[in-house]
């Protein structure tokens, strides 16, 4: 692999998506899925994108649009997605449209949807065909892989060198709705033998590491290591609940075995695993770029496989993907739901670096990925108006009758593109912590840890006439919204910190004799939207010879350190 081309590496602690050589942080924004197929409809919205703030566009190339016809290809739409993007200095993650979406099948092209008995579609346990194309057709993967291939090499081709495309997403959000899993004859014929051997042995070669879930559902069939689908994984039918009102909690919480429809999800698994795999290691050995799939994330009140796409990769079913998908990268959440932080700690507990493709438009969820958990990116859904329930596109609107309101993403990612070294520099090295926002000017300090040091941290800036904390100058709206304050502790006694108006004292955690002296204080200013690197400040602007302070919001370097 050329290393110059955008790849994932570890570094220090975190796997980071490397472009040109550095960390890339992703600040990106998802559009709605058929906005790409207009240049016209794209143009006004490319330079809007860039002004509020994303550095990189999450947009889809659809397969009916590329290959209407079989085998001649059409790349017009990825080149005008391209070009706006590098109009307007934008990067791009491209996300294959191609055999699902959505758990369903409608962006491939006519000569597929028209010809059933060449690529056949599923059937669920009464015979009806779903509209989802069946994972056993061989002709439909051979096709998408073709198609995928011819889109990777173009994509190679035209910005092999410039890296506006960052990574690839491979169908979306897959799965089976509208049953638990498949049942044409060829699924039914493979769900009655025995479960395939280079997946049994990898499960008990991984025992110890397996997701609980798993583990358990395998564990309550008796560990087994050979046997049908129902013989390992227990009946693929539900067993002990009808519907979620019939559980308390607990017994919610742990959903996926009470249903017991276990075998039939982790069957689909390793159907759709197997079939995705295929497609991008067609589209790996044409241009080997990082890949990923997303998944719609089983919750109340479909809980059951088949409610939710059966078989996409699900928590429970992480370990079948690793094994029968080692040529993706990344395995994703979408999340639309409360428990943000939950999601991110299953999705991180597979050993897969972690990216946040398409989610609702909250900046505390975008700094508790990117700085708590080590994202390689986060991305609001429907940045161009909307749609989809991801609300992204909405950020700048006002209601109905009202002035604007702020922009709350492009003010948070304005201070994360700032930080974006800082941050890329830090990441699983222990160096970041996330405070409350201080706004009472009652409130105690807050006190964090961090290298050689432990701040605490006051709201208000330092009397300068000697005393305590003065009182407070308005941090400017809006950015005072900012949902937490943040101190990363970048270098020995170098601290960035992310608040204000507030009064920072130093204490060191080793003692040593004489006291800390303040090296420099450095001010980032806002210019229309952007932070900017400012002043030095000195004398007057920083306070007294022991705690110093800063009148406003903004985003401030410290560096101190001990003299005798």
């Amino acid at each position: 692999m050329d290393p110059s081309q955008p790849h994932l590496e570890s570094r220090h602690g975190a796997t980071q998506l490397i472009v040109d050589g550095k960390p890339f942080l992703v600040l990106g924004g998802e559009l709605r899925g058929t906005s790409t197929s207009s240049r016209a409809f794209m143009e006004p919205i490319w330079p809007q994108l860039a002004q509020r703030n994303f550095n990189t566009v999450l947009a889809v190339a659809a397969w009916e649009i590329i290959e209407p016809q079989e085998g001649r290809f059409d790349f017009t739409t990825v080149d005008d997605t391209i070009q706006g993007a590098r109009q307007n200095h934008l990067r791009l993650v491209i996300l294959w449209f191609a055999s699902w979406k959505n758990g369903e099948s409608s962006f491939q092209p006519l000569w597929v949807k028209a010809d059933p008995k060449r690529f056949p579609w599923v059937k669920d346990r009464d015979g009806k065909t779903l509209n989802v194309l069946s994972t056993f057709g061989d002709a439909t993967r051979d096709a998408d892989a073709r198609a995928f291939a011819a889109l990777m090499r173009h994509i190679r081709e035209v910005d092999g060198k410039e890296h506006t495309v960052l990574m690839m997403q491979v169908e979306n959000e897959v799965g089976v709705l509208g049953d638990s899993r498949d049942h044409v004859p060829a699924a039914d014929d493979a769900y009655s033998k025995p479960v395939p051997a280079p997946l049994m042995n990898y499960l008990v070669q991984h025992k110890d590491t397996l997701a609980p879930e798993l583990l358990g559902v395998w564990g309550a069939n008796g560990f087994k290591t050979s046997g049908t689908w129902a013989e390992v994984f227990g009946p693929g039918k539900p067993q002990q609940y009808t519907t979620v009102s019939d559980m308390t909690q607990e017994e919610y919480d742990t959903t996926w075995r009470h249903f017991n429809w276990a075998s039939d999800e982790i069957f689909m698994a390793w159907r759709y695993s197997t079939y995705i795999n295929k497609v991008a290691a067609a589209g790996k050995a044409e241009y080997n770029i990082p890949m990923y799939v997303n998944t719609w994330l089983q919750k109340a009140p479909e809980p059951r496989p088949g409610e939710f796409p059966s078989g996409c990769p699900e928590p429970e079913v992480h370990d079948i993907w690793k094994c029968c998908a080692p040529n993706l990268d990344i395995l994703a959440p979408d999340i639309y739901d409360p428990y943000f932080t939950d999601i991110l700690v299953r999705y991180t507990r597979n050993g897969k670096p972690l990216f946040n493709p398409e989610v609702q438009a909250n900046p505390a969820n975008a700094l508790i990925a990117l700085l708590k958990f080590n994202s390689i990116g986060f991305s609001p859904f429907g940045i161009d108006g909307g749609g989809g329930g991801g609300g992204g596109g909405r950020g700048a609107a006002g209601g109905a009758g009202g002035p604007p309101r702020p922009d709350a993403m492009a003010q948070t990612y304005a201070i994360l593109d700032r930080l974006a070294p800082v941050i890329l520099d830090n990441q699983g090295k222990g160096a970041i912590a996330m405070l409350k926002p201080m706004y009472d000017t009652n409130e105690p300090p807050q006190k964090v840890t961090l290298g050689d040091y432990t701040l605490n941290i006051t709201y208000g800036v330092v009397d300068r006439r000697g005393g305590g904390p003065g009182r407070p100058a308005p941090a400017p709206a809006p950015t005072n919204a900012f949902p937490s304050w943040l101190v990363i502790n970048s270098g020995p006694g170098e601290y960035w910190i992310v608040g204000g108006p507030m009064t920072v004292a130093f204490t060191p955690n080793t003692p040593m004799p004489g006291s800390v002296v303040l090296r420099s204080l450095d001010e980032s200013i806002n210019v229309d939207g952007r932070w900017l690197p400012g002043r030095r400040l000195n004398g007057d602007e920083t306070g007294n010879n022991t705690r110093w302070g800063v009148p406003s919001f903004g985003i401030w370097r410290y560096t101190v350190f001990q003299r005798e």
